[in-house]
């Protein structure tokens, strides 16, 4: 464990931003912390950086308590780097921003000239070293950014929405290189994102966050795969989240009876991802243990698929479907089909 929070809270103006926060963050972890806006994330990495303390609980850095003395802690942050959302630039060249650090603890010009070029490299900066950094795009001042923190060689690297504000080409490739950085040297990175596609992309465990609390944690197929809340179902984009009552494999809303692959009773919720449900004009042979008929009641594009809405025994699912798809299927509203899903995709909570 190279990071753990426990019970950690932080108040602002009055108002509580952090309410018993606990994190693990084990060594070479890509972990990223999710959430919406205002959710309290980068209260949680200010802290766990050791920028500010909490009013209570515990930051623990390989085990050893950071509730010390202001000079003793130098040594920790020492070990840790932190990324802002919005990095300040230097003013100067790039080679002297990501030289800035190293130049600071004494290091040999000729030991920083050899690292310099080789986090250049990792990073995707070869031929800007000599520009200014005022003339650089927001992408590329976050690499430099990115770069400046890394050839630190810290332990912990802490990101706090690096991908926010850029255009859809930067931030793919920003992602890219900050994964590649990883996979590379094995860094322990704690990441926020309010993007849960971007944590998809990134991470291997992580945690959701929402108003000061931590939703659930874990690793990151756990959190896609099992929501454990309406919150948690919303957030991940499980899609169809049905009020149901449990009757062993059964899940019953009304009219509508869905086969799941668990076992229990009572009352709880359903997810139904809609790029799980295939839509067909004929009833077909099928293995799938749900099979449904609906009408269609609204047809709407979701950038490269189209959401399809069908009306089944009074409860409404939505489906995704490829352009190519629904032109070989020729519906539109009103059109009669049948749905068909498997209960192993049917998320239980």
């Amino acid at each position: 464990m190279i990071l753990k929070l426990e019970s950690v809270t932080r108040s602002k103006g009055g108002n509580r931003i952090l309410n018993g926060i606990s994190l693990n963050v084990h060594k070479g972890d890509f972990f990223v912390l999710m959430g919406p806006t205002g959710c309290g994330k980068t209260t949680t990495l200010r802290i766990a950086g050791l920028l500010d303390p909490p009013d209570s609980g515990s930051v623990l850095f390989r085990g050893i308590s950071t509730r010390q003395p202001e000079r003793k802690l130098l040594p920790v942050r020492r070990k840790m780097a932190m990324v802002f959302q919005s990095p300040v630039m230097f003013s100067g060249t790039v080679y002297f921003n990501i030289a800035w650090g190293l130049r600071i603890r004494g290091i040999p010009e000729e030991v920083i000239r050899h690292r310099v070029d080789a986090i250049t490299e990792l990073a995707g900066l070869q031929g800007l070293l000599e520009r200014n950094t005022e003339s650089l795009s927001g992408g590329e001042q976050k690499r430099v950014a990115l770069a400046r923190a890394m050839i630190l060689e810290p332990e912990l690297l802490i990101l706090d929405e690096p991908t926010t504000s850029l255009h859809l080409s930067f931030k793919k490739e920003l992602l890219e290189k900050i994964r590649e950085l990883h996979r590379e040297t094995g860094t322990t990175i704690l990441m926020a994102t309010h993007d849960f596609q971007d944590a998809l992309f990134l991470g291997t465990s992580g945690a959701v966050m929402n108003n000061g609390t931590i939703e659930q944690s874990g690793s990151m197929e756990s959190i896609l795969f099992n929501p454990q809340s309406n919150f948690m179902a919303d957030f991940t984009g499980a899609g169809n989240v049905i009020p149901v009552h449990f009757h062993g494999d059964t899940a019953v809303s009304g009219d509508l009876r869905v086969k799941h692959t668990g076992n229990r009773n009572g009352a709880g919720c359903i997810a139904i991802p809609p790029e799980v449900i295939v839509l067909s004009t004929t009833p077909g042979v099928t293995s799938e243990r749900n099979r449904f008929t609906g009408t269609v009641t609204d047809m709407n594009r979701q950038g490269r698929t189209w959401s399809v809405t069908v009306d089944v025994s009074g409860t409404l699912l939505d489906s995704a479907v490829t352009q190519g798809a629904l032109d070989e299927l020729e519906i539109r509203k009103g059109s009669t089909v049948y749905l068909s899903f498997k209960a192993n995709a049917v998320r239980v909570f």
